[in-house]
């Protein structure tokens, strides 16, 4: 395993030392300390407390470094450990043309597990004193929570917020300076930090998010979006199952929730590289999925790669099209008390300690509300232009602000302008309650009050420059801001705008097919329907709803997605081709023949059989260990019912499936539903089947871990388990205790006549 962390022995020498008196007297004895760190001091008469600040390693190591790489995380919150760190790259890219290269990349900010967390940089006490306007070191009992209540929370907020701007001014913004002078870009993930990750997304090229909360993913499209980046990316599939059980399923799943969570630009994680010399599995990630040409479900990858480029060929058109900003009030997290020094965000659950923004964003995901998450610093720069508020190209309706108690005086102060100039700013419940911080603390609330009493008082309706009620829905709906009914049917989706025209792409995943009319938000006159897996498209079926809003037809099974563009104009063309049922499924019965094309460990034999089932069970001895692709093939009759088109349906299938009728291919099928449409003249009097399914890598590892095949080589991590079940007395990764999972086509295989 990586050594993340090392702990040692070390003398540290005090970088401060401030004694206080009962009575409110401060001495700076940082002086008296000797060389040999003995303070020389007589403490005069009464109570004193001494509070000493030391500087020490945290023992955090480069995660999983290349040759060469490992040692100390570098200081993310000083200049010149960036500036000498980059200064190697320069030596590294001296006379080397760099013409291919886009950006570079920084993993998440992963420093937060270490002891201590990366909570100091020598510069501290001077960078707080600049920013926040007092110095650090006359607030030390407050800062480690030994004041009153409310002057350590907000000492301890101002902490906070320094090591946030730090981290944005000399890491992100340095590093991104430095690309630049290359002609390049960065693509960062900004979450896990001890910042606005916000502000760090922004700050990037390229932001990236990861995991599988829509609400965090929403952090970096978000950031991108407002401040005008074309592209916002995701690092998809991480740890998505357990090494070797993640199906083309569940990544497609996952691949749907980035798009939806508004990511235009997944990257596979876990795509490595292993040499064709070495023996199966080759060299794999660390961290599942393994998206290499090793993975038995390799030869059908192609279907979900072109699906994931011809949704994001829509997603990266355009501009988004959301309605409603949301306030991230991140000054009530760093307020709010914990045993750390700092709070780490990221965009889900973690940081979002003392703020009902996770509830309430939760709240408009599910009820069809279109938003982006705004910062403190990003509302400094919106405009009002025709009563709506323009950031990076984009045009939103309003800015929601929920309950909170903190926000800043110029924040609010801004938010006040922009409602006189007819910008719409709801609140949620109540108005904030006053500023953040301590520094100047007096005449900062005093303003707030002046500024508050302005907008007029927190009740319900409307109140001065202000829209508050105690009710998100109705608030949104009064100030005109819509939601997309079409979640009320179990549908998710992301909205774009492309000229005059608006895009939806729509997905699937309640758990059950659809077949009906779905009302859309967008006014128009026509709707163009565009299947990103197939790649066909046509005119879809509209009509208008019982309130007059546009509804169009669709038929969309459960794990489906579609692309919907909105005209406003009738548009003229194919119509889409909607299959409707004439009437029972034939079941598919005969001998079905099942010969294995290619795996490991060795090819079984193949068998026949009249019924379908896991070809562990009948396959025999060497199917159970087996890990690769196997033809089913049934010749038939043409059904005695005529029909203009059928749907085959293949039942169950573990876990791909490429499908050939008469000898031409008719559907890659990746799951979870494995159907595809026949036209009646692809039928013939006798017709042959053929279904290339392909299983999972998991039977062929476990058979190797059971018989001590040595297969794990892999450098610095040698090899994590996910799930605590999976671990070996090591607590590495041991599949010795899999039983063999159904692999195959398992069916029933029926034909639905229809038209």
């Amino acid at each position: 395993m990586a050594i993340d962390q090392v702990r040692f022995p070390k003398k540290l020498m005090p970088q401060t030392i401030i004694a206080y008196s009962s009575k409110g007297k401060m001495l700076d004895l940082t002086s008296n300390v000797d060389d040999q760190g003995h303070l020389q001091w007589k403490a005069p008469k009464g109570t004193w407390t001494l509070y000493a600040v030391f500087q020490g390693n945290h023992g955090k190591m480069v995660e999983r470094a290349a040759p060469g790489g490992e040692g100390n995380v570098i200081d993310h919150f000083s200049t010149t450990p960036i500036r000498n760190y980059l200064a190697r790259f320069d030596q590294a890219f001296q006379d080397r043309d760099l013409t291919g290269l886009r950006a570079f990349f920084n993993d998440s900010y992963e420093v937060d597990d270490a002891q201590g967390q990366g909570d100091w940089t020598p510069e501290l006490f001077a960078a707080f004193q600049k920013r926040r306007g007092y110095d650090l070191r006359s607030c030390l009992p407050a800062l480690f929570g030994n004041d009153d209540p409310e002057k350590n929370l907000r000492v301890r907020s101002d902490y906070r917020q320094t090591i946030s701007d730090l981290l944005l001014e000399t890491f992100t913004k340095e590093w991104s300076a430095w690309a630049n002078t290359k002609g390049k870009m960065i693509r960062n993930q900004g979450h896990g930090s001890p910042a606005n990750i916000l502000d760090l997304y922004a700050a990037s090229g390229i932001p990236e998010t990861e995991g599988t909360d829509i609400t965090k993913i929403k952090f970096a499209s978000s950031a991108a979006h407002v401040a005008g980046k074309p592209l916002a990316a995701a690092e998809a599939a991480t740890w998505l199952n357990e090494h070797f059980r993640s199906n083309l399923a569940h990544l497609k799943e996952n691949l749907d929730r980035y798009f939806l969570g508004g990511i235009n630009h997944v990257v596979y994680h876990g795509t490595s590289y292993s040499p064709p010399g070495e023996p199966w599995p080759g060299r794999l990630f660390y961290a599942a999925i393994h998206a290499n040409p090793r993975n038995s479900l390799w030869n059908d990858w192609g279907a979900l790669n072109q699906y994931a480029a011809r949704t994001q060929a829509f997603l990266q058109s355009g501009q988004p099209d959301n309605d409603l900003l949301v306030y991230f009030p991140i000054f009530d997290a760093y307020a709010h008390p914990s045993r750390e020094m700092l709070q780490h965000f990221d965009g889900g659950e973690k940081g979002m300690d003392g703020m009902t923004l996770k509830a309430v964003a939760d709240t408009l995901q599910n009820r069809g509300f279109a938003f982006d998450f705004i910062s403190d610093n990003q509302i400094l720069g919106l405009e009002v232009r025709d009563g709506k508020l323009h950031t990076g190209g984009n045009a939103y309706r309003a800015i929601l602000l929920p309950e909170c108690r903190f926000i800043p005086l110029d924040v609010m102060e801004k938010l006040a302008a922009l409602a006189q100039r007819d910008g719409l700013v709801l609140v949620h419940q109540k108005l904030p309650q006053g500023v953040p911080g301590f520094g100047d603390l007096d005449k900062r609330q005093a303003q707030f009050a002046r500024l508050v009493q302005e907008i007029g008082p927190a009740s319900s309706g409307v109140k001065g420059l202000f829209g508050i009620g105690a009710s998100l829905e109705p608030l949104l709906s009064g100030a005109g801001v819509q939601r997309e009914q079409l979640t009320d049917q179990g549908l998710d989706f992301v909205r774009r705008r492309i000229g005059n025209e608006i895009v939806y792409f729509i997905a699937n995943w309640s758990g059950k097919d659809l077949d009906g009319w779905v009302p859309l938000a967008a006014k128009g006159k026509s709707v163009l329907l565009f299947d990103p897996m197939t790649g066909k498209t046509g005119i879809a079926q509209t009509q208008p709803g019982k309130a007059g809003q546009l509804e169009v037809r669709i038929q969309l099974e459960h794990g489906a997605g579609a692309i919907l563009k909105v005209s406003e104009y009738l548009i003229w063309g194919a119509p889409w081709s909607y299959f409707e049922p004439s009437g029972p499924s034939i079941p598919l019965d005969g001998v079905w023949k099942t010969r294995f094309m290619e795996g490991g460990p060795e090819i079984p034999d193949p068998y026949e059989s009249p019924t379908l089932g896991s070809w562990t069970t009948l396959g025999g001895t060497k199917a159970e260990r087996f890990s690769g692709t196997a033809r089913y093939s049934l010749a038939f009759n043409q059904p005695p019912t005529s029909a203009k088109r059928w749907k085959l349906d293949l039942g169950n299938v573990a876990e791909t499936a490429r499908v050939w009728l008469n000898g031409k291919e008719l559907a890659v099928l990746t799951g979870p539903r494995y159907t595809a449409i026949i036209d009646e003249q692809q039928l013939m009097d006798t017709n042959v089947l053929e279904v290339y399914v392909s299983n999972l890598m998991a039977n062929r590892i476990a058979d190797m871990d059971k018989k001590g095949v040595p297969w794990k080589k892999f450098y610095n991590t040698n090899f994590p388990a996910r799930l605590s079940e999976n671990r070996n007395k090591e607590g590495l990764f041991d599949a010795s205790g899999w039983q063999p999972l159904p692999s195959g086509l398992l069916g029933p295989v029926t034909l639905t006549p229809g038209y």
